[in-house]
């Protein structure tokens, strides 16, 4: 029996921690206590099992699932819920994806909520071939998801800026993996698969509003960003859509995180 979803509001927030041991030495844990999340979507935990700070994080009220990478100190997923869900699903059932640790979802009552990880391709072609694969296979999979799970949030860094509006020097990041024309326009047909990008439709014209930064030139205190990390919904939860928001003075990461408020 499915238990109720009990709360009128929910509050999902989507974090790239950049190593979750790390962003634990540089205060998650008490902003974790005060961020009023009920679901914390993680990637880029970089911790086996074991490592993951879960007596830490159960103390901020939140139990924690996981799903690490087998190449230790790399990728990983998590989910930090302060409600116990349904049921769990860790991975997607493709090997060389689950292996790297890149997807999670939770299940509450009629709604999913997954913790994703898209692959970067700044490393070389044989990684930028590997991401353009995995984000065809992601969309095929999440396609059938929804033929079960049709009400899904989809949160987490997708290492794509979809448009000018989405990355600081548009120009000249255009030859750039993450803004690839290619890319861009794999994001027009997702989304035109019945998603939507909750913040850009809550705020469609507003600029300069970024979720990662690089470590190099003083670009985060320039705001010289991207837009990378997403809480894209089905198209039928937004009507349940009341805010969605980027909280870039967290400062744990490279990233900061961004999130939504849904009225059930």
């Amino acid at each position: 029996m499915k238990k109720a979803w009990n709360v009128n509001k929910k509050k999902i927030i989507t974090y790239n921690v950049n190593g979750i041991r790390s962003a634990v030495n540089k205060g998650f844990i008490d902003w974790l206590q005060d961020c009023g999340a009920d679901i914390v979507c993680l990637q880029e935990t970089k911790a086996q099992p074991e490592q993951i700070p879960t007596m830490e994080i159960a103390g901020a009220g939140y139990t924690t699932y996981s799903l690490s990478a087998q190449k230790k100190g790399y990728s990983g997923v998590a989910l930090l819920c302060k409600q116990e869900p349904d049921h769990i699903e860790k991975g997607m059932g493709i090997p060389a994806y689950d292996n790297e640790g890149r997807f999670i979802r939770a299940d509450f009552g009629d709604l999913s909520v997954v913790s994703v990880y898209h692959p970067s391709g700044t490393s070389g072609d044989e990684r930028q071939a590997f991401k353009m694969k995995w984000l065809a296979d992601f969309q095929d999979y999440v396609a059938e998801l929804r033929k079960t799970r049709p009400f899904l949030v989809l949160a987490g860094d997708y290492n794509i800026c979809h448009e000018a509006i989405d990355i600081h020097d548009p120009v000249r990041n255009a030859t750039h993996s993450g803004f690839l024309p290619e890319e861009r326009e794999w994001m027009s047909r997702f989304l035109a698969q019945g998603y939507t990008d909750s913040f850009r439709h809550l705020h469609p014209g507003l600029e300069k509003q970024y979720t990662w930064w690089s470590f190099r030139a003083g670009a985060r205190a320039k705001n010289l960003g991207w837009r990378i990390d997403y809480l894209m919904i089905t198209n039928n939860l937004v009507p349940k859509l009341e805010n969605a928001f980027i909280l870039p003075e967290a400062v744990h990461s490279d990233h900061c995180p961004s999130g939504i408020e849904l009225a059930f």
